[in-house]
């Protein structure tokens, strides 16, 4: 596969960090978008990632990042929009207060959109393009006390389902993945909370979700990042507007 930029937001850790260097194994040159400084300088020691420090949870700073990567790296034709903000920020609807509302819609949401936007004219004058949305279970399910998390999850897929209308006709496509319990550092501090609200430990919480699901255990980073390299390859060309779910078979 020949050498394509590829973006990848959120790539510190977790199924960002397994999608840079997947996609990065792949033959790509990838930019990897984080807030951590120092994670992507170790994430960097792997060939082909650049890293890029940067907050894209305002439209400026997306701005800042499409410019960048646009003086720096040249057209992007694979963007993976993976960055999000976590369910356990959230709290019952009537105690959840507008600015935790509007931080998760803002890294979860708004993010993608301004990307998207900033990216797909690149990958129309290359006549090839593959935007990758991470939403979550939580985007086709609701959870208590998650209301800003399963919004904005439910939004991106819509957002997906949309652009990948638009984008059809210039041989680019638009999906998303929708993972199940993932252990990353965003699920452990939800774990976390969950234990002490129950008054148990997070090692059982994790021990209950694995046990819930038909394959007796959760989601890999790595399988995640699977199924993102391959939505980003020729071989994808036929998949569009799909929101496919990474979850060993299990609902959440």
């Amino acid at each position: 596969m020949s050498e394509r930029v590829a973006l990848v937001t959120g790539a510190s850790r977790g199924v960002g960090r397994a999608t840079a260097v997947a996609l990065a194994r792949a033959g790509h040159r990838v930019v990897a978008v984080a807030r951590s400084a120092r994670l992507l300088d170790e994430l960097a020691v792997e060939p082909g990632i650049e890293p890029l420090p940067g907050s894209i949870d305002t439209p400026e700073g997306c701005l800042d990042v499409i410019e960048w990567v646009h003086g720096r790296a040249g057209p992007v034709t694979i963007l993976v929009n993976n960055a999000g903000r976590g369910g356990w920020h959230d709290r019952p609807i009537w105690d959840q207060d507008r600015d935790g509302w509007r931080a998760s819609m803002a890294v979860n949401l708004d993010a993608p959109f301004e990307l998207t936007r900033g990216f797909v004219p690149d990958m129309i004058d290359a006549g090839f393009g593959r935007i990758v949305m991470i939403s979550s279970t939580a985007g086709q399910l609701g959870a208590p006390s998650m209301a800003p998390y399963c919004a904005s999850k439910h939004g991106v897929i819509g957002l997906m389902r949309s652009v990948a209308q638009d984008v059809a006709p210039y041989g680019i496509t638009c999906n998303a993945i929708l993972p199940g319990w993932v252990r990353t550092e965003m699920a452990e501090r939800d774990a976390e909370q969950e234990a002490a609200r129950r008054g148990t430990s997070a090692d059982e919480v994790w021990a209950e979700r694995a046990s819930a699901s038909p394959a007796g255990r959760v989601v890999k980073p790595e399988e995640v990042a699977d199924v993102v390299a391959y939505l980003s390859s020729p071989a994808a060309a036929a998949v569009n507007g799909e929101a496919i779910t990474v979850s060993l078979g299990s609902a959440w």
